[in-house]
């Protein structure tokens, strides 16, 4: 039924009917039509914001999906790492000093990737913090990975080289010395034989006769032979895997320049050339360049009484010989 209009007319105190005109009816139409229309999109965007759209509803599912699956990945990556670092010890403590290697260092075992960001557009994502220490943590193992591969390759290189190493690492004395008696003094501090001061001593000495004969400790290649001021006559030998020998105040050679000797060949004579105050041989044992104490490198040659005497016999604070 269509409505009906009036208006007051004060004038004649009665009700005028009002006919509108078609503009009117047609925006009072419109009025209520968008009226309506509001209220519709009003009331559907409030069940859009609190119920949400269907697919906004499949993809917060999908991220909660995709965040705990990133979750568990975390859990498990740290527990390969921490398996991965049980590995590395083993590898720095037990396999490389089985075949005498220094240990890989922190720094590369624990490199990074430098300054560059390589992270950046992971911070767009939603849980950009779990996705980012989940990757880093990849990261890391990845790198530690390929670093310990590369290390269990040298540890194979070794094993193959094993028995090589074994005849080439220094193990007897360099002169014939069963009663230890030719043990004339140790490594350490001693008093200088001509200066009359404490000084560092790189060796072992060993009295003996002029011309007693010097053997070859380790298998090995002569890398010198002749005079060097102090030493005298001096032979090194160069067994590889970081080890040198020296025999110094030697009367003559019984070897050659680059000949390829082998341990117990006989190399030369004591003597008593460069600064010595009697004949005897200076022998040292250098391991990665540094002089060290020979006296851990008779192995082949002494017992566990033999080694305890040696100790106390090496143990002399009195003068060297040279």
């Amino acid at each position: 039924m269509r409505k009906v209009y009036y208006i007051y007319n004060p004038q004649t105190q009665t009700y005028n009917r009002i006919y509108p005109t078609v503009r009117q009816r047609a925006l009072s139409i419109l009025r209520r039509l968008f009226t309506g229309m509001g209220l519709g999109a009003a009331f559907f965007l409030v069940l859009l914001v609190v119920f949400g759209s269907p697919s906004e509803k499949e993809l917060r599912q999908e991220n909660n999906r995709l965040s705990t699956q990133f979750q568990l990945l975390s859990h498990r990556l740290d527990y390969a790492i921490a398996v991965l670092q049980d590995i590395q010890q083993r590898d720095d403590n037990l396999y490389r000093v089985i075949f005498m290697a220094d240990p890989i260092p922190s720094p590369i075992r624990q490199a990074g990737y430098g300054n560059t960001n390589r992270y950046e557009e992971l911070q767009k994502m939603a849980d950009s913090e779990l996705v980012i220490n989940t990757t880093q943590k990849m990261d890391l193992l990845y790198k530690q990975l390929y670093i310990q591969s590369r290390s269990f390759d040298d540890v194979v290189e070794m094993c193959k080289n094993h028995d090589e190493m074994l005849r080439c690492i220094p193990a007897i004395q360099p002169v014939s010395n069963k009663d230890l008696k030719r043990t004339a003094s140790g490594y350490g501090i001693r008093i200088h034989p001509i200066y009359g001061t404490k000084v560092p001593h790189h060796g072992m000495d060993f009295a003996a006769n002029t011309g007693t004969e010097v053997y070859a400790t380790g298998d090995g290649t002569v890398v010198k032979m002749g005079w060097q001021t102090g030493f005298g006559n001096l032979v090194i030998i160069d067994h590889g895997f970081g080890y040198q020998t020296y025999y110094a105040h030697l009367r003559g050679f019984h070897t050659k320049l680059g000949k390829r000797v082998m341990r117990g060949e006989l190399i030369g004579e004591v003597g008593s050339t460069g600064i010595s105050t009697g004949p005897h041989l200076h022998y040292e044992v250098h391991v990665k360049g540094q002089p060290v104490n020979p006296i851990n490198y008779y192995f082949m040659d002494l017992s566990a009484d033999d080694y305890d005497r040696m100790i106390q016999l090496a143990a002399n604070h009195g003068k060297m010989l040279d």
